[in-house]
């Protein structure tokens, strides 16, 4: 139960999809609990639905719109402790515990406290341009036509020494984003692991690393004549002077909104299709339930 009164909830919103639906389910519930509205400040946010205001560890954030929606208003809601919901609006987000049609009943289910906090890490940043934070994953990345080299070291053990595109450094909810797309492993909800992936080495060989999550990975990084880019959850920070960023997994430090079992999130990739079977299981499936028939192999040629 809360110590104090839950007394608002708070909106971050994607800034082009259709959230009429759930708006107005918001506007209409939180008017039938006597709760007010506000919105918080978020990155890439530009849209205004409601006045700007503060929350407490006691209120609830509300995402609408798809997962960088829910990773913005993770970040939004940091400072406070203040869980957060997120709403798919137009989209099957992996971190969205309902729809918008879903939410009248989720924000019934919140208010009587018959909900679940799914606690998420962060990925720590430490460096010369001062401490950061990530939910999803931190890039390095080339800039212009340029590599850049850089030492990959865990623990003051080095890893190796690499030549390319830039690398990622994710936490095991990451693990399923950019770091999947260029090669990396899924690492399953929970566990106490971070990993990081090389882009496009020129060369050599570096597999991603999963690394404990007590460890700490050092990348000291050589940019070359073009310069590079530093990005965290997808935004891009200014021109980056550090050369040297270290990284550990804090966890337990933000709290999602879920109803019911907390899984794994492999049954999330499954439904976005970023996890699919093999053709010939799933024609086997098929032949299992009639829905296909059975091939039969051509007739022997005649002699």
């Amino acid at each position: 139960m809360r110590d104090v009164p839950f007394r608002r909830v708070a909106l971050v919103v994607h800034p082009t999809r259709d959230i009429r639906t759930a708006l107005a389910t918001i506007e209409r519930w939180t008017e039938e609990q006597g709760l007010e509205v506000v919105q918080l400040p978020a990155v890439g946010g530009r849209r205004e639905v409601a006045a700007a205001g503060e929350v407490s560890a006691a209120d609830l954030v509300v995402a609408l719109g798809g997962d960088g929606t829910v990773l913005a208003a993770l970040r939004a809601a940091a400072g406070t402790a203040t869980p957060v919901l997120g709403v798919a609006c137009g989209s099957l987000g992996a971190m969205s515990a309902v729809t918008a049609g879903e939410l009248d009943a989720a924000l019934d289910r919140f208010r009587a406290d018959d909900w679940t906090a799914r606690s998420l890490p962060v990925l720590a940043i430490a460096s010369d341009d001062g401490d950061d934070w990530a939910v999803n994953d931190f890039v390095v990345v080339r800039r212009g036509s340029g590599q850049i080299a850089a030492d990959v070291s865990l623990d003051g053990e080095l890893y190796v020494r690499l030549a390319g595109d830039g690398l990622i450094v994710a936490t095991p909810l990451g693990s399923s984003a950019y770091t999947m797309a260029a090669g990396g492993p899924v690492v399953a909800a929970d566990t106490a692991a971070f990993l990081c992936t090389p882009l496009a080495m020129h060369g050599g060989n570096a597999p991603p690393l999963v690394m404990p999550g007590d460890s700490t990975l050092t990348v000291d990084v050589e940019p070359g004549y073009a310069g590079f880019d530093v990005e965290i959850d997808g935004h891009r920070r200014p021109t980056a002077a550090s050369l040297s960023y270290h990284f550990t997994l804090r966890p337990d430090e933000l709290h999602l909104v879920t109803f019911g079992h907390v899984d794994r999130g492999l049954g999330g990739l499954r439904r976005r299709g970023l996890i699919s079977d093999s053709p010939r299981i799933l024609a086997r499936d098929r032949r299992a339930t009639g829905e296909e028939p059975a091939s039969r192999p051509p007739p022997c040629a005649r002699q």
